[in-house]
């Protein structure tokens, strides 16, 4: 069994993500300091120190999870694993009065049960903790002080503590949703993923619960990523330094900027511009994002160049023929309204992009959900109203059905 300490020259980490996104996930690692970085799927491997564990949490917007594997062991049974999982120094990590649950994932092992390996895992922890102390820790689901998380990959076993307890992607700024609300992690992978330079419009005309307005602005403002969380996972271990942790949040925390061009997020829905400025208000972002209840094509491009980058509706509740007449007027939007914008739009309806009637000079493959979709570039020249398609009848109203036309900055 190779148990890993964590020696002054470096820790091994693992930083989980959705996949598409380790890339960028990648490069955000290397600019806060990390060493060694390989990208994976769904994951990327680094070193680094105890401070690092502490800033990736803080401040990575396109990471899931920081884990640090503690050991790695060949496995070919349930009993194995036992053997090997009671013979960790666990106190050295935690004391016995924290609350731990047991995350396993297990593939294409001969262990082909993961909850029947948390279990097993979960018995050799409570007995480790009895012979050293007489005591065993608490299972808990809802809300662990320590997350161990399992896994196995044919015969091979690694166990991690997770650093970060609930996901990355709960920032803590967004108390209300609308229907299926894109993830924290994705918007903020989106708009790296669109090499934003953020000199002009930044515009989600489409903006449903506010998410990608509210990542665009933290991210122009240098906002941190996990600014408007309380709590973490290693701070309930045993070696937490609460002096360098406030030290590193202290230095982040004095890089927060002003932004000066206008971030823009709209949408048709009365309930949804609602759901939106709750968030916004909640993340004290209220006056530094334009909120509109307008549909797409009552929006007024203000600078003449920026991005657009919104996530449409796929087509789930719509027949076939308003999902095409949907995304038809989002081309015919975008020809007539925003020459010299870029366009960006994530969706899993490809055969309804098409209707769009302009060719995405580029095509990344996401995953929103377990919805394998892409994210489309569209570049908007000076020009592009050239022979559109003008909607008619029922498809229009799909749109413009909107009776409400709120505006509200500040």
């Amino acid at each position: 069994m190779k148990t890993l300490r964590n020696f002054k020259q470096g820790i091994n980490l693992t930083a989980k993500t959705f996949a598409g996104l380790e890339d960028v996930l990648a490069v955000e690692l290397k600019q806060l300091g990390a060493q060694d970085v390989k990208t994976g799927k769904r994951v990327v491997l680094f070193r680094g120190d105890k401070s690092l564990i502490y800033k990736t949490n803080y401040l990575c917007r396109t990471a899931l999870r920081i884990l640090m594997p503690i050991s790695i062991f060949p496995v070919k049974n349930e009993e194995q694993l036992y053997e090997k999982i009671v013979r960790i120094n666990w106190k050295k990590y935690f004391d016995v009065d924290k609350s731990i649950l047991i995350n396993t994932k297990v593939f294409h092992s001969a262990i082909n049960h993961s909850h029947f390996a948390s279990l097993k895992a979960k018995d050799a922890i409570a007995d480790y903790f009895r012979q050293e102390t007489r005591r065993r820790p608490n299972i808990d689901k809802e809300n662990p002080d320590i997350i161990i998380n399992l896994h196995i990959n044919k015969d091979k076993c690694t166990i991690s503590l997770d650093s970060s307890g609930q996901s990355l992607n709960k920032r803590g700024y967004r108390i209300a949703a609308d229907k299926a609300p894109i993830n924290e992690i994705l918007a903020a992978g989106m708009i790296r993923l669109t090499g934003w330079k953020k000199d002009g419009d930044f515009i989600d005309p489409m903006c449903g619960s506010g998410t990608i307005a509210i990542e665009a602005a933290m991210d122009a403002m240098q906002i941190p990523a996990a600014y408007y969380r309380k709590r973490f996972a290693f701070m309930n271990w045993n070696d937490f330094e609460e002096e360098l942790w406030y030290k590193i949040k202290e230095e982040a925390n004095e890089k927060i900027c002003e932004y000066d061009f206008p971030i823009i997020a709209s949408d048709k829905s009365f309930k949804a511009f609602g759901i939106a400025r709750s968030n916004l208000k909640n993340a004290g972002l209220h006056k530094d994002v334009t909120l509109l209840n307008k549909a797409f094509d009552k929006i007024n491009p203000e600078n003449g160049k920026g991005i657009l980058l919104f996530n449409p509706p796929y087509g789930e509740r719509l027949e076939s023929d308003g999902i095409t007449g949907l995304y038809s007027h989002i081309g015919d939007v975008l020809k007539s309204k925003f020459a010299g914008y870029e366009a960006w739009l994530i969706t899993a309806n490809p055969q309804a992009a098409k209707s769009i009637g302009l060719r995405p000079s580029q095509k990344i493959t996401l995953f929103n959900g377990p919805l394998e979709c892409r994210l489309l570039k569209f570049e908007l020249y000076q020009g592009s109203r050239k022979g559109q398609k003008h909607l008619v009848g029922s498809n229009t109203i799909l749109v413009n059905s909107d009776h409400y036309i709120h505006e509200e900055k500040g």
